[in-house]
């Protein structure tokens, strides 16, 4: 119940955002077309972001005979949960993710990056953290999360656009229409607004992902040995990803620094694996 109130807020949340954004490029007008658009983005987000996000990134599926299938067939049975599909993403960025509805309708991805990178206890010790996400339920609102924030973020750009090109500070006569101040609020605010609301919802998630995580694999010293090579070898090779999914990623696929920061989906590295070495 706990995950089904937030999944709802959340997606009241980032509805409300389109609709300011609607009301804000449009008046009455774009409000409807925002309120249209919420309404399908909360169908498909719920139904379809799983598949969303793995096109996003060219996931392919791969056989029970692969090593990371493998893996992974071995960790469900210490986790008590029902095998979900896996894939492999043709990127050399080392990352990996999980997706889906519930542990029914669930699918763990990993980069081929990663594959190469990390030993069988490190990749263990990956997807084990991936799994306690699924476990924890984590995988439905961190995936309407990335649909709905992916969203937001392109009429945001959208709403640039026509800033740049006069598309709304003409219009201030009409009632109810755009105006300058609103379409600067439209343009700079919302994304944040949004990025702000994945933060919310994904620290403390990861920090739960990894103490699960480490009780799956049996022990916290894969994925703490992981998480130290991810950390380097994501700076030196940086994920070409949708900022909107980057939450979902057990590692931030780009390095923020300065005010950005704030902005960050992940905890600090280096508090992630105080955390696992305590509980071990």
């Amino acid at each position: 119940m706990g995950n089904t109130l937030k999944t709802t807020m959340l997606l009241g949340l980032l509805s409300g955002l389109l609709l300011f954004i609607g009301d804000a490029l449009g008046g009455q007008n774009g409000l409807v077309m925002a309120f249209g658009i919420a309404a399908v983005m909360n169908l498909a987000s719920y139904w379809f972001s799983d598949r969303i996000v793995l096109a996003m990134y060219r996931a392919k599926p791969v056989g029970p005979d692969h090593p990371l299938s493998r893996i992974v067939a071995r960790l469900v049975q210490r986790a008590d949960l029902p095998m979900p599909k896996v894939y492999v993403i043709p990127d050399a960025s080392p990352n990996a993710f999980a997706t889906g509805r519930n542990p029914s309708h669930a699918a763990v991805a990993a980069t081929e990056g990663v594959l190469r990178l990390l030993d069988q206890r490190e990749l263990e010790g990956v997807m084990a953290h991936e799994l306690a996400h699924v476990k924890n339920r984590d995988i439905l609102i961190s995936s309407v999360a990335a649909t709905m924030a992916a969203a937001i973020m392109m009429v945001a750009r959208m709403a640039q656009f026509a800033a740049i090109f006069g598309g709304g500070g003409s219009r201030d006569d009409r009632e109810g229409g755009s105006n300058p101040i609103a379409l600067l609020a439209t343009v700079i605010l919302a994304p944040i607004a949004a990025m702000l609301i994945q933060a919310a919802i994904s620290r403390s998630r990861e920090f739960g992902a990894d103490r699960g995580g480490a009780e799956i694999a049996g022990s916290p010293y894969g994925l703490v040995d992981a998480l130290k090579k991810l950390e380097f070898a994501s700076k030196r090779i940086p994920m070409d990803a949708n900022p909107a999914t980057a939450h979902m990623m057990i590692m931030k696929p780009f390095s923020v620094h300065g005010m950005l920061s704030l902005f960050s989906t992940h905890p600090p590295t280096e508090t992630r694996v105080r955390a696992l070495l305590g509980q071990a």
